[in-house]
């Protein structure tokens, strides 16, 4: 589980820019795959080899009172993070606005960074002096446009991060399966959780955004057992009106980084939404295995033909999500929801499994005898060795003469290759390529 470090501060002190300068070091990284569309408000980031997640909360505006309310958004912010950056504007100086900050973030124990953007060269840092006033020991002078003390800045940061170990570790002993519930507020979340347990273990009502936290429950299912996180529903966000909710998308990152296989359920009354499709965007982000529930079918009106037509949509809206199975199901009357767990067991038994090297290598050569790739820059592209890495998703790596040059649609014919082969259709599949190192 990646560690979480929140950016706060007063609008246009440049949290957007940092964010985007942060984020850009793993794009290397990111799958280009289409049809994904998400609300950029949190990014995976990278520095010295240590991975966390970024999340920027957005400005709190000065005309606002700092209200009690203020208050919590911000304390939200403090306690979902593992780390928080208040970032300051270098240019414009000092504000009330930081200073009702300040009294908050000194009253926690989590490790805060302040950072005075805008400050381009050491000429510049004469306008530290302004914010000393502040009574902060440690200030950061950084540029997040154009780099400067950035470096430095981010050694410090990753150096205060918490290890994925001490922050969250399941019990390998008995092999708990983690089931992360996600989706849009008042689809269902708890109702399901609920009609699982089969107690009123978690408060529902028809106001949507009722789940603020995400809660745990422990429930054995045919001699299995299974971890329960329960989310806050995810709003698009232009659709957030209280900034507390904004928060809310923290917690369910951190459910998804926790759980093997995320139940992504969508109102089938209501209709399949761009927002569903986000939602299963961060879980794909996160490399978990997906289920899709469509849930509230017994108050569809429906024939023979309409379980197909909403099958259809979602490999349309979802094509990154094609293995992902879905389900019909009613939280409500129980239709079908002791399915789920049947489901539940085919996908995580692909989730977590490893192919062995030499079947992969097999494969993989069939796989381009069948289809060879394009050239790259006039060079013909040869596939060395391929390794399976890791579970959970599986993940492979290819060693080539030029990683660069193998195509999106092509690592998505070998991805579909592996599934053709292995039976592995239910589970995402991960491959990176890699430059095989020279004999010296």
């Amino acid at each position: 589980m990646k560690p979480i470090v929140a950016i706060v501060g007063r609008p246009n002190v440049g949290k957007s820019t940092f964010f985007n300068k942060v984020t850009r070091t793993r794009d290397a990284l990111v799958d280009d795959l289409p049809g994904v569309t998400r609300d950029r408000h949190y990014g995976d980031a990278g520095w010295n080899n240590v991975e966390f997640t970024l999340v920027d909360t957005g400005g709190f505006t000065q005309g606002d009172d700092f209200s009690q309310e203020i208050q919590h958004q911000v304390q939200q912010a403090i306690d979902d993070a593992d780390v928080i950056i208040l970032l300051l504007d270098g240019k414009e100086g000092t504000s009330p606005f930081d200073r009702d900050m300040l009294k908050i973030l000194r009253t926690i124990k989590k490790p805060v960074f302040y950072a005075v953007n805008k400050i381009d060269c050491l000429e510049q840092e004469v306008h530290l002096y302004d914010f000393y006033s502040l009574g902060i020991d440690k200030l950061y002078p950084i540029s997040a446009e154009h780099r400067y003390g950035l470096p430095d800045f981010l050694d410090d940061l990753v150096d205060a991060l918490p290890s994925p170990g001490e922050k969250y570790k399941k019990d390998e002993a008995e092999d708990i399966i983690g089931l992360a519930v996600v989706g849009r507020p008042n689809v269902g979340k708890s109702s399901l959780i609920n009609r699982i347990l089969g107690e009123e273990r978690l408060l529902v009502s028809d106001i949507p955004g009722t789940t603020r936290d995400s809660i745990d429950s422990v429930c054995k299912v045919n001699g299995k057992t299974y971890l329960l996180i329960d989310t806050a529903g995810i709003r698009r966000k232009g659709k957030v009106k209280r900034k507390i909710e904004k928060f809310s998308i923290i917690k369910a990152l951190r459910s998804l980084d926790r759980c093997d296989v995320a139940l992504i359920l969508l109102d089938a009354k209501e209709g399949i939404t761009d927002q569903d499709i986000n939602i299963a965007g961060y879980a794909y982000d996160r490399g978990c295995g997906c289920i899709m529930l469509l849930n509230k079918w017994d108050l569809v009106k429906k024939d023979s033909k309409t379980v197909g037509k909403y099958i259809d949509q979602l490999g349309t809206q979802a094509k990154f999500l094609s293995f992902a199975p879905a389900i019909t199901i009613s939280a409500l009357t129980g239709q079908r929801v002791s399915k789920i767990f049947k489901l539940v067991d085919e996908v995580y038994s692909q989730y977590a499994q490893r192919i062995g090297t030499g079947q992969l290598n097999k494969i993989i050569e069939f796989a381009i005898e069948k289809n060879e790739p394009s050239l790259h820059r006039g060079k013909r592209l040869k596939f060395y060795y391929a390794t399976q890495v890791s579970a959970k998703p599986p993940t492979f790596v290819c060693f080539v003469n030029y990683p660069e040059g193998i195509h999106f649609s092509y690592k998505r014919y070998l991805i579909n290759q592996i599934r053709e082969q292995t039976g592995l259709d239910k589970t995402p599949i991960r491959i990176v390529f890699r430059q095989r190192e020279r004999r010296k």
